[in-house]
């Protein structure tokens, strides 16, 4: 028989025992109900960028749909600045409750490199969720150049260093890093001409002050059909569905080449695992649905996805092979 004190006793440790589960199960369940009744009032999601761009396009095509599927509104915030760095930082600072989301780009990787101090910390201040879209560039040249392929246009850059120059619209753009990874990767000196948008540096470029520039493909697209401009490689690892027969600059000449922008969804650091693995999912389910992959193609993406597990190694990724060009190539935010 067992005495009443031992009785008494074992008890005593079930209840500790229950107790503690309680306690490690709590954040568990928390998250959970969070997750299982997120969302309860309209979503914020940042765009650090002006309305009416590439960028903001991309946002509206995906929330319109996100907010059908949620139902409750996901409302379009146009926070443009800083390269990006104002809206980032609004959503960094934001409660991190999944209410408030970002429309992240290629910035979230380059701009650590570009500036001596941000005010947010992307890695450790904003949760990735969801890959949205990527979106290769293409290198065109001024067919006066008389460069036909990638070959000829090295051979060119080295008969004559530092007498050519390719347009960018920015300091720290995908056109700009396109070229300077084009010059470490072929062994030349293109001097990099710096506007301020694409456009003036696509006319600059068929009036014949620049020789060349890696621009977005539907901007430069009218002017590769015209003639007006040629089409000597795109830069993403696989060709355009645009631009069929024109070869990556990889398949081109040199291999490894590989550099695309891209946007995907992040919110603040701390937001429920749950949460962000309901929104993960929500989103995929938008980006299948027809009507927003046509919107997506028209503005000269390819719809991506992934968890966001992917979509953080991505930014990881980008964040060393980016950092490095920048850095080898002197490039400072003004």
């Amino acid at each position: 028989m067992i005495p009443v004190c031992l009785r008494a006793r074992r008890s005593l440790d079930q209840v500790v025992v229950m107790a503690l589960s309680g306690l490690l199960c709590a954040p568990l369940l928390a998250g959970q109900a969070q997750a299982d009744g997120w969302p309860v009032r309209p979503v914020r999601f940042v765009v650090p960028a002006v309305a009416g761009g590439t960028a903001d396009l991309l946002a509206r095509a995906v929330s319109v749909r996100l907010a059908e599927q949620l139902g409750q509104p996901v409302l379009i915030d146009n926070k443009p600045g800083a390269n990006t760095n104002i809206g980032a930082d609004f959503v960094a600072k934001a409660t991190p409750d999944g209410y408030t989301l970002c429309l992240s780009g290629m910035t979230l990787s380059t701009n650590p490199s570009l500036y001596a101090k941000l005010p947010y910390d992307p890695q450790k201040d904003l949760a990735p969720v969801i890959l949205l879209a990527t979106s290769g560039n293409v290198l065109v040249v001024n067919p006066s150049l008389g460069a036909s392929s990638v070959p000829d246009l090295v051979a060119l850059a080295r008969a004559r260093p530092g007498m050519l120059h390719f347009g960018t619209p920015a300091i720290g753009s995908t056109g700009h890093l396109a070229g300077e990874m084009f010059n470490t990767m072929a062994g030349v000196k293109i001097a990099a001409v710096h506007y301020k948008g694409a456009a003036p540096a696509l006319t600059d470029l068929i009036g014949g002050s620049i020789e060349m520039t890696f621009d977005n493909i539907p901007a430069a697209l009218q002017y590769i059909r015209s003639g007006r401009l040629r089409a000597l490689g795109v830069t993403s690892a696989r060709r355009s569905s645009v631009l069929p027969d024109v070869p990556t600059i990889a398949e081109a000449g040199l291999p490894g080449y590989d550099i695309s922008a891209w946007f995907g969804i992040t919110t603040t650091a701390g937001t429920s695992p749950e949460v962000i693995e309901r929104l993960n999912a929500e989103t995929r389910r938008a980006l299948a649905n027809p009507g927003v992959i046509e919107r997506i193609a028209a503005l000269g993406f390819e719809v991506a996805g992934g968890s966001s597990e992917q979509f953080a190694n991505l930014i990881r990724n980008d964040l060393t092979r980016l950092g490095r060009i920048i850095r080898e190539s002197g490039a400072r935010a003004e």
